[in-house]
């Protein structure tokens, strides 16, 4: 995964290169016509920064009355580095770039393609995330093996996207593709056609596939139909400082680390999952979750937790089986010790609302020692450590991190730090011994895919 970065950020260095005197020099030239509106003094005298994008999973979206989606955070880090508020306006696809001509939002972001099309359209930012088009077909039907193959197939996708785009390219090429356009309609609900055999073919940016996938176990991720993109932010074409603006930030956020850890957020995990198991966990969330939803709900409001979280811990825990039994002999929904039980105040490990009741409370304390730390979301994934492996070796992963430099309140220090507990040379300097570091990694890592698939399913 560090190869992955380093190389996926030598090639955002070098396309943002290009990409940047490109636009520099459309711009320059309409600042020098003097049509070049100053966007950036009005959001600085309004203190209100506007964002064009779409409803998607991908861009923005709201969970629990919260907003939330990978563009969305990069834009709400942008208005924190400007200081000022941020705004949102989610037209459809199809009206992007309308809502940005007519002045209602200051630059859209929404997992747009730099593409000979779009920049007709508008100006773009130095990229952040490089990306490429693969066809997604059900896994029980067989995909086209390459481009010639796409001949005769049938390919549903969104109108003016770069998929479309694509897709004309190859059809003027002489390959006989067919299509289907659809209107207004994000890539994740043709990703779900596909997954409920409603169609057969469509296109999607990797990115966004593999996202899915998690939530459409049945996809396949087919060929890739295009060499490698770019995504990036579009202001207006004359707009000259708010480019400007934007590409500063870019640039900040890169070296502050705020990029890399937003893109590690939504997608860090999403080529490490097990399909098959995502498979199962979406069975038994059909057939296991029901019974014990009401109970999971109870205690995680009790203790202030989202019982979306909980149920994806119990779901690691036990698989939703209460009578499961480790080889070190926890047992129950939350596998709990002997010790814990007896410490939360209960009898029997084995009594699902029992077993629930001790595994939230405990949870909770771990919760707690983590007071200190501001970012809850960090903070909910020290606990869940903690609750895993134990509080003591969480603490030594921190003390070696701040030895080695690195930020003892990032969870992304702690995923490189943790491993190392079970290292002769670096245990047997703790206060609290060996550890299998590497499992809380994994045991976190696995607990964040399942509640993102809770989060998207509609629980009433």
């Amino acid at each position: 995964m560090q190869r992955f970065y380093e190389k996926y950020f030598i090639f955002l260095t070098l396309l943002a290169l290009c990409c940047y005197f490109i636009n520099l020099a459309l711009l320059l030239h309409h600042r020098n016509l003097g049509t070049g509106p100053n966007t950036v003094e009005r959001i600085k005298q309004t203190g209100t920064l506007r964002l064009i994008t779409t409803r998607s999973v991908n861009s923005f979206y709201l969970y629990q009355e919260m907003p939330t989606g990978f563009e969305y955070d990069l834009a709400r880090e942008f208005a924190r580095y400007l200081n000022v508020d941020l705004d949102v306006v989610t037209p459809g696809w199809n009206h992007l770039f309308v809502y940005l001509d007519q002045g209602k939002g200051d630059f859209i972001a929404a997992g747009m393609a730099i593409t000979k099309e779009n920049l007709g359209k508008a100006a773009f930012s130095i990229p952040y995330m490089s990306i490429q088009q693969r066809v997604i077909h059900h896994n029980l039907k067989f995909g086209p093996k390459n481009i010639d193959d796409l001949a005769d197939r049938t390919i549903h996708v969104r109108r003016n996207t770069s998929y479309h785009s694509r897709l004309k390219e190859i059809k003027a090429a002489g390959i006989a593709v067919n299509y289907i356009l659809h209107d207004n309609i994000p890539t994740e609900d043709l990703i779900a056609m596909v997954n409920n055999r409603e169609i057969t073919f469509t296109i999607a940016d990797s990115n966004i596939a593999l996202l899915n996938q998690r939530y459409f176990p049945d996809i396949a991720i087919g060929i890739p139909v295009q060499e490698k993109e770019s995504l990036a932010w579009a202001v207006q074409k004359n707009d000259v400082e708010m480019l400007k603006e934007i590409n500063r930030f870019f640039l900040y956020a890169k070296e502050k680390g705020i990029l890399k850890q937003i893109i590690e957020r939504y997608y860090a995990n999403i080529r490490d999952f097990d399909v098959s198991e995502v498979k199962t966990f979406h069975e038994r969330m059909n057939t296991h979750l029901p019974r014990f939803q009401d109970i999971i709900e109870k205690e995680a409001a009790k203790h202030g937790f989202d019982w979306r979280l909980m149920a994806a811990v119990v779901y690691q825990e036990s698989r939703f089986d209460p009578d499961a039994v480790s080889f070190t002999n926890v047992r129950g929904l939350m596998q709990v010790t002997r010790a814990t039980a007896r410490q939360m105040g209960i009898k029997n490990r084995a009594n699902p609302q029992q077993s629930i009741q001790a595994g939230i409370k405990y949870l909770k304390q771990m919760h707690e020692k983590f007071y200190h730390m501001e970012d809850e979301y960090q903070r909910m994934l020290f606990a869940l450590a903690s609750y895993n492996v134990g509080y003591g070796h969480v603490k030594d992963a921190m003390a070696i991190a701040r030895q080695k430099g690195l930020d003892p309140l990032r969870w992304q220090s702690m995923k490189k730090m943790l491993p190392l507990l079970s290292k002769p040379e670096i245990y047997q300097k703790t206060r609290h011994g060996y550890a299998r570091g590497w499992e809380p990694v994994q045991y976190v890592e696995r607990i964040l895919t399942y509640y993102d698939i809770l989060r998207q399913m509609d629980f009433s």
